[in-house]
């Protein structure tokens, strides 16, 4: 059986990725929409999730972090899983899908292009062997509409580069002024924004004479989307729990 979708933010950009990959996907459908903006987009859409009439499995969600509690909630009730697919969460946010999670399948990561998450490994075993000998700085580049900065995927890699420190570096957003030496526990973070840019983030190792920077940009919406719906299928029948990226991929290649 199809894993049936419910898809939150239908209306907007990444809801139409999501939707036109699925009228060519044999093993998953959207069912139903949510959006505050409803249009016409060959399946219904609700402004609320209090007036959703069909069944189904997983929630994917690319709206925003306004109004998590909702769709947790609705998740909870009616027992599916939940695949958050967007950015900009405040720590009580975090506090609310770890409570969550208690009794709800729930996917979360900061970025669901598989491009992106190997990046995040290469960063580990980057950082790991350069140790403090090298400096890092990360650059991400965004449209000029994103609400949040540093983006959520910056800061997974942040810490990616972290993974290979007993104490964290320090993340400095910019520089400005008359600010000292750069020192060895901390991590630079810069936030470019203008038009179009989809979404590119760079990690430079800076050393004695010489640097590695590692990179990945993205082309277009889709992989995001496509992320959106591996996870959907993976998150269909899963226990209660938060799940990411490596436990997906893990699972695939069994």
């Amino acid at each position: 059986m199809k894993t049936r979708i419910i898809l939150c933010g239908a209306c907007g950009k990444m809801g139409g990725n999501v939707l036109s990959l699925l009228a060519e996907d044999n093993e998953a459908v959207a069912v139903c929409g949510v959006d505050l903006y409803p249009k016409e987009i060959g399946v219904p859409v609700y402004k609320r999730f209090a007036d959703i009439k069909e069944e189904a499995d997983v929630i994917v969600d690319f709206s925003s972090a306004e109004n998590l509690a909702e769709r947790l909630e609705y998740a909870k009730t009616h027992k599916l899983g939940i695949v958050l697919a967007s950015t900009g969460f405040t720590s009580d946010d975090l506090a609310l899908i770890d409570e969550y999670a208690k009794s709800v399948a729930i996917f979360k990561t900061a970025n669901l292009s598989l491009g992106v998450n190997l990046m995040e490994a290469l960063i580990k075993t980057a950082a790991s062997v350069l140790s403090d000998n090298f400096d890092v700085e990360i650059i991400e580049r965004h449209h000029n509409l994103k609400k949040d900065a540093p983006s959520g995927t910056a800061l997974m890699l942040a810490d990616a580069v972290n993974a290979a420190f007993e104490e964290k570096k320090n993340i400095v957003n910019g520089r400005e002024g008359i600010v000292g030496a750069r020192t060895k526990n901390e991590i630079g973070m810069h936030a470019v924004r203008g038009g179009t840019i989809v979404g590119e983030h760079e990690v430079m190792f800076a050393g004695e004479d010489e640097i590695i920077t590692i990179s990945h940009s993205a082309r277009s919406k889709r992989a995001f989307a496509v992320g959106a719906i591996r996870a959907a299928k993976f998150l269909k029948g899963k226990a209660a729990g938060r799940y990411e990226m490596k436990d997906l991929l893990a699972e695939e290649n069994k």
